[in-house]
């Protein structure tokens, strides 16, 4: 059975490129999570979403400031919210963040995958039936958002898949797992979010998953890695990272090129790492990627997450460079 795509916003109305972001995103110069009440907490994911749209994004995932496991395994661990352990009550599987989408918006919605919420509650253990519990339990947080009608695309954050040694499962039982949390997907973009493209060609024969996220922004080589043949048997797609997010990395590689410090001059450390991440030099990485991929090419967008940059102001301007060289990109295509 051909993967159906989404009809969300228009953007993922004619099957076209689209670009969204991971998620995570710096906090406002100042800002606090501890103290804020569920207003101040929804109000401020309201402004930094809008800031995410203002600056170009097309389907923005909603800011995660929260911990990615503990946002999702502190309600599935809680005797009160659950039928048996790791297995959520469906009506209290909900994404607080949610609350701040207004009625008519539509975003991409993240949930932490249930490999890396085993890994992290039981480390390198085999309870197969507990990692199935967590997969319905993800399964019920992608279905309550798309019952609420604000998910425009899903994405499993799987990044352990690849490269943690605590991984114990046979890759049936991943394959099952991931099935299981991306069952009510089965009908829209659906996108799974590695930090490492040897899982990408099993991810793809998953039913529930439609496109593949790799990051090849920050590594190239990882698009020689994922067979375009393998993405037609599959009808799979690809989300290539056409900038780079690991911060750390960069202002490591631009210390030792400058002989400078940059984490001491904050302004300094910004103008290095955007002309870094150009609009030219994302463009030139999505040329790439489309010309490896061609259709098999469905989103692009950061690497990964930008809640380890120093600044949101600094996240943003590169969100706009990516803005910016996906329209310079369509325009010279008439796409």
């Amino acid at each position: 059975m051909p993967k159906e795509l989404a009809i969300g916003q228009n953007v993922l109305e004619d099957g076209r490129i689209f670009f969204d972001d991971i998620g995570s995103y710096p906090l406002p110069k100042g800002a606090r999570l501890e103290g804020l009440s569920s207003y101040q907490y929804l109000e401020l994911v309201r402004k930094t979403l809008d800031q995410k749209i203002s600056a170009g994004v097309e389907v923005a995932t909603y800011p995660q400031f929260r911990d990615m496991i503990r946002m999702f395994l502190d309600p599935i661990e809680d005797p009160q919210l659950s039928l048996s352990p790791y297995l959520i009550r469906k009506e209290e599987a909900k994404i607080l963040e949610l609350r701040a989408i207004g009625p008519l918006e539509k975003v991409r919605v993240c949930v932490t995958g249930p490999v890396e919420l085993y890994i992290s509650a039981f480390g390198s253990t085999g309870y197969a039936d507990i990692l199935f519990n967590l997969a319905t339990s993800v399964a019920r947080f992608f279905e309550n958002a798309k019952e609420a009608g604000v998910m425009a695309v899903a994405s499993l954050d799987e990044p352990s898949l690849g490269i943690s040694s605590s991984i114990v499962f046979e890759e049936d039982d991943i394959l099952r797992a991931l099935e299981i949390a991306s069952s009510p997907c089965r009908s829209m973009d659906c996108e799974v979010h590695l930090h490492s493209p040897l899982y990408a060609e099993p991810c793809a024969k998953v039913g529930g998953i439609s496109i593949v996220g790799i990051e090849s922004a920050a590594h190239p080589d990882y698009l020689r890695l994922i067979d375009r043949k393998i993405l037609e048997e599959t009808d799979t797609y690809l989300r290539a990272g056409i900038a780079r997010t690991d911060i750390l990395a960069m202002a490591a590689r631009l210390n030792e090129k400058l002989g400078i410090n940059l984490w001491d001059n904050p302004a300094r450390l910004e103008k290095e790492v955007l002309e870094m991440e150009s609009v030219q030099a994302i463009k030139r990485r999505l040329e790439l990627a489309h010309s490896k991929y061609g259709d098999r090419l469905r989103a692009v967008g950061p690497d990964c997450g930008l809640g380890s940059w120093p600044s949101e102001s600094m996240a943003c301007k590169l969100l706009r460079n990516c803005a910016e060289a996906v329209r310079s990109f369509r325009k010279e295509r008439a796409i």
